[in-house]
């Protein structure tokens, strides 16, 4: 089965972002992954309102947002101004989980949650079927250019056996240190879209390393 691609905003080149933006439009890429961090929840910041409402005017993908943040529901309603297709919060940063998953559905958007490499994936048992997508991250998060954290194959296994086990629609998506390499793992284990950052956007040919990551 194919892979939805999702490259990562984080990577691009902000001294001609309209030019990596266009050229996101024009490749296969199915989404645009972008992560808002807020020094809190990881150490670094990333995109502010301007940045996001420019890029949400020129990208014509699907913006698949990943809320790096506490207190992600105060985000809820700038998310969905963007225009957003997939909200996404993590596991760590919100206590009253349904009822956020519940309320961005509400809001239009599809419903995802992300657990960090620590977190087991046996802890959304009680949620997974309400989910539209999981995300796994297979690097800390807060910082692009990380090695791959071998071990989120074996999450992904158990997180497709959880999904089949639920009768859950859940996509499983993968984000850090995601190449061609280790984006066949993934795949093979059960991966439905994947996060590339630095794989795309150093690559000699973006849109070519995109084709080829939707391939596995």
């Amino acid at each position: 089965m194919s892979q939805l691609v999702s490259p990562s905003l984080l990577s691009a080149n902000f001294g001609n972002l309209k030019e990596d933006l266009d050229m996101i439009n024009a490749s296969a890429a199915d989404w645009l992954h972008i992560d808002i961090m807020d020094g809190v929840f990881v150490p670094n910041i990333s995109f502010g309102p301007p940045v996001l409402k420019y890029v949400a005017e020129l990208c014509n993908k699907p913006l698949d947002v990943h809320l790096m943040v506490v207190n992600p529901m105060n985000y809820l309603e700038p998310v969905k101004a963007l225009g957003a297709r997939v909200m996404n919060i993590h596991y760590e940063a919100e206590v009253h989980l349904h009822r956020a998953v519940m309320q961005i559905k509400e809001a239009g958007m599809m419903a995802g949650v992300t657990l960090n490499p620590s977190t087991p994936v046996c802890m959304l048992k009680d949620i997974v079927a309400d989910l539209d997508l999981v995300l796994l991250m297979s690097v800390n998060p807060g910082f692009g250019g990380q090695k791959f954290i071998a071990h989120t194959v074996n999450k992904v296994r158990e997180l497709r056996e959880l999904i089949t086990a639920t009768g859950s629609k859940a996509l499983i998506e993968v984000d850090g240190g995601v190449n061609v390499e280790t984006g066949r793992l993934l795949a093979e284990a059960g991966s439905d879209v994947l996060v590339a950052g630095n794989a795309v956007f150093k690559a000699d040919s973006p849109a070519d390393v995109i084709s080829a990551l939707r391939a596995l």
